[in-house]
């Protein structure tokens, strides 16, 4: 999984510098569920930071809750539409809110696809790892839906 992470932001740094033109100069998104949190994010170019409340399942019905803001790289855009979809790589500061993670610093490395379906209607499949210290890797699924505006 390690290796997946570091292919996708070799990639993303690979991204010629033509193709950031197709991604918006600025664009708000709200985020309604887990990737990369449930809240804002603001994307300049290729670029894009956000912050919010973030919950995961380690176990079968157990929900840990965290506070999570990061950074994202968007690269490889495709598709036709006024927003295009994309690949993803980022990285976060997550910190535990409750249950095993309580008060805990994580660091979260993603990597996925944002797929817009209408406009500004988007859905996301990634996946995260969670690096805490003296706790186990965690990989865990992140899809999302989201509405992106163009500023």
């Amino acid at each position: 999984m390690r290796y997946l992470f570091i292919l996708a932001l070799l990639l993303s740094t690979l991204t010629p510098v033509g193709s950031q033109t197709r991604f918006p100069t600025h664009q708000i998104s709200f985020n309604g569920f887990r990737n990369p949190s449930i809240g804002l994010e603001y994307q300049y170019n290729k670029t894009s930071l956000h912050a919010g409340y973030y919950v995961s399942n380690f176990e079968k019905d157990v929900t840990t809750e965290f506070v999570k803001v990061g950074v994202t790289e968007w690269f490889l855009p495709f598709g036709k539409k006024e927003h295009p979809s994309s690949f993803y790589s980022g990285a976060s500061y997550i910190r535990g809110m409750t249950r095993d993670y309580k008060n805990t610093n994580s660091l979260g490395l993603e990597t996925g696809v944002r797929w817009y379906v209408w406009k500004g209607l988007n859905f996301r499949l990634g996946v995260i790892a969670l690096l805490s210290k003296d706790k186990e890797t965690k990989i865990n699924p992140t899809p999302s839906i989201s509405y992106s505006i163009k500023l």
